[in-house]
């Protein structure tokens, strides 16, 4: 029998860690050695499988046997790509903007088979129409939920994120969070994994 391959989860995201945890599969995490700045003619799902692809490919090298999990989301509202805020001035900006409005949330997923160079990659979508918010309301709830600076358009959907949120759209609960499962465990599979 065929000896299973190391899984690498190339983030320090500790939402996506886990998500994979939940699934009850080892990995290990590791950071990835990557360029997150998006390119100015790119598409918001462009940017987000561009991103997803090269952290996984930025650790082939040094797990040159292993499947690698790469992944990034982008967020988009009203034509502007939204990343992480990283600061809490950024994301009461970025909030502000969102508010009332309809995001799309680009959720891409890459799984890198580094021994045979081979990449599946999928692109979830799902649609967040977002609440109204005042100023204050902004405010207190980044005082409440200092993470939402680390998620794209500081909308960490989980948690309090959903006082911020009127409605989601999608085929997949998990991918908002960050890691889309489902088709996670399609390509894991398709890999001769043994999951379930």
């Amino acid at each position: 029998m065929p000896r299973e391959k190391k899984l690498i989860l190339a983030s320090s995201s500790r939402f996506r860690q886990q998500q994979l945890q939940q699934l009850n599969i080892p990995f290990d995490a590791v950071k990835p050695d990557f360029d997150e700045t998006p390119l100015s003619a790119e598409t918001a799902p462009q940017t987000a499988l561009r991103l997803a692809s090269g952290k996984a490919y930025s650790l082939a090298s040094l797990y040159p046997d292993a499947l690698i999990i790469g992944c990034d989301q982008v967020a988009l509202c009203r034509e502007q790509q939204l990343g992480k805020p990283l600061t809490v001035t950024k994301a009461q900006q970025m909030l502000h903007y969102l508010s009332g409005q309809q995001v799309i949330f680009y959720s891409a997923l890459t799984v890198l088979n580094a021994a045979e160079n081979r990449l599946h990659q999928h692109i979830d979508e799902t649609r967040v129409m977002m609440r109204s918010l005042t100023d204050a309301q902004i405010k207190h709830y980044l005082s409440r939920e200092p993470d939402a600076v680390h998620c794209a358009g500081a909308a960490k959907s989980e948690g309090l994120g959903a006082l911020l949120i009127e409605r989601i759209e999608s085929t997949d609960p998990n991918a908002l969070i960050g890691l889309p499962v489902f088709r996670l465990v399609d390509f894991l599979l398709a890999e001769g994994m043994n999951i379930l």
